[in-house]
């Protein structure tokens, strides 16, 4: 197959690769923890750089388990978490800058990391209409 450059795939193309994402849909800002390759990743652990508070910054959302405990994440799979309505964010006038380290091991036990970066103030005047879940269709 092909990369998106259109070199030919090397061994470690085929592994897992995991990432920490971030969503906005409809005032709401997401984590999403994905596995982006193309083996399961084992041992998935995210540590963040420093506190992250979400749910109107009632929560350390660097705290939950998800980070912590996930032993696999098969490839293709993606888990987003809720992280808080951006207008909530950005009023508690928190830093907005995410870091985490994202540690998996591949089938073969081997170590990966990678080093993700967002700034979620990207998103601050990002427009949206907040349109009630249970609203009809138009």
């Amino acid at each position: 197959g092909l990369d998106h450059a259109g070199l030919g795939r090397g061994p470690a193309d085929v592994e897992a690769d995991v990432i920490l994402d971030v969503e906005f849909e409809d005032g709401l800002l997401f984590l999403v923890l994905e596995n982006i390759g193309f083996r399961p990743a084992h041992s998935v652990r995210v540590r963040f750089g420093g506190p992250l508070r979400g749910l109107g910054g009632q929560k350390r959302i660097d705290r939950l388990r998800i980070f912590r405990r996930l032993e696999l994440l098969p490839p293709g799979r993606r888990i987003r978490i809720f992280l808080d309505r951006s207008a909530l964010l950005f009023a508690r006038e928190e830093p907005t800058e995410i870091e985490a380290r994202v540690a998996w091991r591949t089938d073969d036990g081997s170590r990966r990391s990678r080093l993700v970066r967002h700034d979620l103030d990207a998103y601050r005047d990002f427009p949206y209409l907040e349109v009630p879940r249970d609203a009809p269709a138009p």
